[in-house]
């Protein structure tokens, strides 16, 4: 599914595509190696976690009520310094912030929105498991003035790239334009990425679940019988399937990525706080969304594909169902038959 050792820089691959590319001047280039480069940066604080005073709580909460950890607000602060200046975006929106972060007037502005959640996984950090960054890029609608929510709150079929960076026992930059999904391995020596799984392609069906089985009756019904199946021995599909799940998602779909299977996140049917699901559809569900239909997989909310979901707000929630697309077509048959997620 992949192919390894080809030796060629992100920037090289980059250029590449952008010579492919009719009418391209190179701007869209020119932002993906600014986050490259806060990705590094956010690499190298990351790595140093248990020898510099990184981990914990700010004393602050996100608009989601949520602590923010030191490294979240780091890695936020990071990127968005990196990329205000650079003159090809005209704002950012952070699952960090509550509303969109204008670029400054002293800094010129370009075509480009840029979406991130700056550090997915962050309760992870003191345990040394799996974090990461996603992004997703649009090309704005208007040619000129403030960028007004309208512009944002877009289908995930909309964006013109996507991708993450997971910081793990290697950090990799996993991303797609449209063309195919790759991925690239930062070689700590040479400080580079490097080209290390050309054209991914997410098996068709897997072996593995991923779900927080600690919410198992919180679920629906249709849930929590799929769920179920997936642990029984089936002679059309062999022996039953594995649990893996890290915690993280960028971790969990990662490998699921690579090696076929299902991340599941279902709304909490018992639980008045997530009545919609937990993740952030602008930013987890629809980047990675994109991602793995372009590696030949799919994701749904249960009922429909993440990538035809228009949002209402900013911070809208989603169930998410992602990864191999029979898999998914399975579950999707469960909760058809049998009600509502």
């Amino acid at each position: 599914m992949t192919d390894r050792g080809l030796g060629i820089t992100v920037t090289e691959h980059l250029l590449r595509e952008q010579r492919e590319t009719p009418y391209a001047t190179g701007a869209f280039t020119q932002l993906l190696n600014e986050l490259i480069v806060a990705a590094k940066i956010i690499h190298r604080q990351v790595s140093k976690a248990g020898l510099v005073d990184i981990f914990g709580s700010t004393g602050s909460e996100n608009v989601y009520g949520e602590e923010i950890q030191k490294l979240d607000e780091f890695a936020n602060r990071t990127i968005i310094r990196r990329v205000i200046h650079t003159g090809h975006i005209a704002a950012i929106a952070s699952e960090e912030d509550a509303d969109i972060i204008e670029v400054p007037h002293q800094y010129p502005t370009g075509p480009y929105i840029l979406l991130i959640d700056p550090l997915d996984g962050s309760s992870n950090i003191d345990v040394n498991a799996n974090i990461g960054t996603i992004f997703s890029i649009r090309r704005r609608i208007k040619e000129s003035g403030p960028v007004t929510l309208d512009e944002i709150l877009r289908k995930g079929s909309e964006q013109i790239a996507a991708g993450y960076f997971i910081y793990g026992s290697s950090t990799m930059l996993v991303y797609t334009t449209g063309k195919g999904v790759h991925g690239f391995t930062l070689n700590p020596a040479l400080g580079e990425f490097l080209l290390s799984h050309r054209n991914i392609k997410i098996p068709k069906r897997g072996k593995i679940y991923s779900v927080n089985e600690g919410n198992y009756y919180y679920w629906s019904e249709p849930i929590r019988r799929y769920v179920d199946s997936l642990k029984e021995k089936d002679p059309a599909k062999g022996k039953p399937y594995t649990s893996r799940y890290i915690g993280t998602l960028v971790g969990d779909f990662h490998r699921n990525l690579l090696k076929g299977g299902i991340f599941m996140y279902p709304a909490d049917t018992k639980d008045p706080k997530k009545p919609r699901g937990k993740l952030r559809l602008l930013f987890e569900a629809a980047p990675l969304a994109m991602i793995v239909e372009q590696a030949g997989g799919a994701a749904s909310d249960g009922h429909r594909r993440i990538l035809d979901i228009e949002p209402e707000t900013l911070h809208d929630r989603v169930p998410l169902f992602i990864g191999s697309s029979e898999d998914v077509s399975e579950l999707e048959r469960f909760l058809n038959d049998g009600g509502s997620s």
